[in-house]
């Protein structure tokens, strides 16, 4: 018998053409879709040996004891690897590199945002009110990453060609194309403290979480901005709220958050200085396309027995 395969998400048209353009809706697998609003009975459960989806309820994974793998739907897991029903024999797999171009592109963005005057522009347009103002320049200023990895390298990249000086923190120490200079984990304090905009890509994992704190915010520059792409688990908010309005540093742009939808009384709201973005870094026109390459690849490999791409390092956290 095939292995069943349970494709759980409301774009499995998509996914079931890549998979039939493959080749692979030849009988080597037996592929079973659901919408993300329907529950899997428990003949099903019973029979799963790959789980792919955004998510699952609690409890659901003890439930499948023939399931083998699960492909995430996205880059982080940090939801998949809290869960306690999560085995060791289960390999975890994630959507890792599908938001290479668009999140590097929102982030310059950002930058710009808090550099070029094109928002007071448009509100000035709005009194058809002439404001000349002076923008800041990028050339020149030091960009740091916490998180070099294959996001933070292409903003790198794109950053260098604006004629910005780009440090940042990277697990495995090693010189990266267009970063003048790599730290490991331990010189966060140091690329916090030279950096004229601090750009966060980081997992959350217990070494990360709470990471940007009231001590690390003490060590930016008074000019600096904050850019969270990475996770909202990353930054004390409370200690975030009160360094902008202390002016300890001149603001944040943040695209992630502990709670999303960010509730309607949180704070970010209401902090001037403080920029909220409704988790677009990612968003891609082709992104379910991406994903789906990146599923068909492994579908492919699992079949043949072989080692799947972007699997999760469990210790790591990624």
């Amino acid at each position: 018998m095939p292995p069943v395969m349970l494709l759980w998400t409301d774009e499995a048209k998509l996914y079931q053409e890549a998979i039939a353009a493959a080749g692979l809706d030849d009988g080597r697998l037996e592929l079973v879709t659901l919408p993300r609003g329907s529950q899997p009975d428990a003949a099903l459960l019973d029979r799963v040996e790959g789980l792919f989806a955004w998510g699952a309820p609690p409890g659901m994974l003890a439930r499948m004891p023939r399931l083998r793998w699960i492909q995430a739907l996205t880059a982080g897991v940090e939801a998949w690897l809290a869960r306690p029903d999560l085995r060791d024999d289960i390999v975890l797999s994630c959507a890792r590199g599908t938001h290479r171009v668009q999140m590097p592109e929102n982030i310059l963005g950002a930058l710009f945002h808090v550099t070029k005057p094109y928002h007071a522009a448009a509100l000035d347009q709005r009194e058809a009110r002439w404001t000349r103002r002076v923008a800041t320049t990028l050339a020149g200023m030091t960009l740091g990453i916490l998180g070099l990895g294959a996001i933070g390298q292409e903003v790198a990249r794109k950053a260098a060609a604006l004629e910005m000086r780009v440090i940042g923190t990277k697990r495995g120490v090693a010189a990266l194309p267009h970063v003048d200079q790599v730290f490991g984990p331990d010189g966060t304090d140091a690329v916090l403290a030279d950096s004229d905009f601090v750009l966060l890509l980081l997992p959350v994992t217990p070494a990360t979480e709470n990471l940007v704190d009231a001590r690390r915010l003490g060590l930016m520059k008074p000019s600096a901005w904050l850019l969270n792409f990475g996770r909202g688990q990353l930054i004390v908010d409370a200690d975030l709220v009160a360094a902008v309005q202390a002016k300890t540093i001149a603001g944040a742009v943040l695209d992630v958050f502990r709670q999303e939808p960010l509730p309607q009384d949180h704070p970010f709201w209401r902090t001037e200085g403080i920029a909220v973005l409704p988790h677009i870094g990612g968003l891609h026109p082709d992104r379910d396309s991406m994903v789906a390459a990146l599923l068909v690849e492994n579908l492919r490999r699992f079949a043949a027995g072989e080692g799947l791409k972007e699997a999760v390092d469990r210790a790591a956290g990624y």
